[in-house]
């Protein structure tokens, strides 16, 4: 799975600052009320490996905190039954990022899936096979995300494991966030996601911590731009950038801990500046490749150790979020 992300991160950087580049003017000063609580928001793309679930899910009881994890779809097909999937213009069977590794794993990863979701964690949308859409339809997303609810909500059936009782029901409310591989977006993306029963997307990158927008129905979440580094020169706060940045997307293992101490500063760094001021909700991603030897995930646990714990900060999920700002919406995929 590493190989795949080393080929990967110099891409993602380029999509990160292009978006970056494009990002909405800054608008003008929000101060949040007096004695505001602070929000982190804490989220996971691809969600693969089993150890990496059983591990953040430990973290969230020691803290308190609730995450969302971005699920790729192809992660719950196995490799007999990968022919379930076509990406859009994509042979059948194809994915960027490979299929599970058998049925047995397959089903280690609903159970995890169940069992965050059943610890109030947040379930989103990764798409599917990895691609890069940002020159696809409206009709090309619609497809992909169609892909998404049925694999999801029929993974049992598809692999032929046995179905809890209650999955079906909540798989077929579940997904209402999604982040698009890559950040890569176009417009035909946002004309979808309505269409598709989503309710916020995740896909952005800001020049700093914003409040998100809400547009036709979609709140807008993005990765805000944050100082790293002896220079403090700005970086999206992503594991994946944080390993271009550290070692250009290679395993510096002898490097570890080092590159821990700057992604922790960092993450602290960004935290202090809302806490003492106007408390904007901060967003930190991550995935679960342990990428130079685990560095972004021990400063996440340090930094989530710290902070999720205090008692007027709360590390809580986009769902959490949008239903705190807009009250509960119905999921209409499907």
């Amino acid at each position: 799975m590493l190989r795949s992300y080393r080929v990967l991160a110099f891409s993602l950087a380029s999509v990160a600052c292009a978006n970056a580049a494009f990002a909405d003017p800054p608008k003008p000063p929000t101060v949040s009320p007096a004695g505001s609580r602070q929000i982190v928001l804490i989220s996971f793309d691809a969600a693969r490996e089993i150890s990496q679930w059983e591990r953040s899910r430990a973290l969230a009881k020691r803290t308190g905190a609730h995450f969302t994890y971005f699920l790729s779809c192809v992660f719950l097909l196995s490799p007999e039954t990968r022919q379930n999937y076509a990406g859009p213009g994509k042979a059948i069977g194809k994915s960027n990022v490979g299929f599970a590794a058998s049925k047995q794993d397959v089903a280690d990863r609903l159970e995890q899936v169940r069992l965050a979701a059943a610890e109030g964690h947040d379930i989103g949308s990764h798409a599917c096979g990895h691609f890069d859409g940002k020159a696809w339809s409206k009709a090309d997303w619609l497809a992909e995300f169609s892909s998404v609810r049925r694999i999801f909500e029929n993974a049992y059936a598809i692999n032929g494991i046995p179905e809890p009782a209650d999955w079906h029901d909540f798989a077929h409310h579940a997904l209402v966030g999604f982040r698009a591989p890559y950040l890569s977006t176009d417009a035909a993306l946002y004309e979808a996601l309505p269409k598709a029963g989503f309710q916020y997307d995740a896909s952005g990158v800001s020049n700093g911590p914003a409040l998100p927008p809400t547009r036709n129905g979609i709140t807008h979440f993005a990765l805000p731009l944050i100082p790293e580094g002896p220079k403090a020169k700005p970086v999206v706060a992503m594991d994946y950038n944080l390993y271009v940045r550290h070692s250009g997307g290679y395993e510096k293992p002898a490097m570890a801990n080092e590159f821990t101490e700057r992604a922790y500063q960092a993450f602290h760094a960004a935290f202090d500046a809302e806490y003492n001021g106007k408390r904007l909700p901060l967003e930190l991603g991550f995935h679960f490749t342990l990428m130079n030897d685990g560095a972004y995930w021990n400063a996440l646990e340090r930094f989530a150790g710290e902070v999720c714990v205090k008692a007027d900060v709360e590390c809580i999920s986009f769902r959490d979020y949008v239903s705190r700002a807009h009250g509960p919406v119905p999921n209409l995929g499907g």
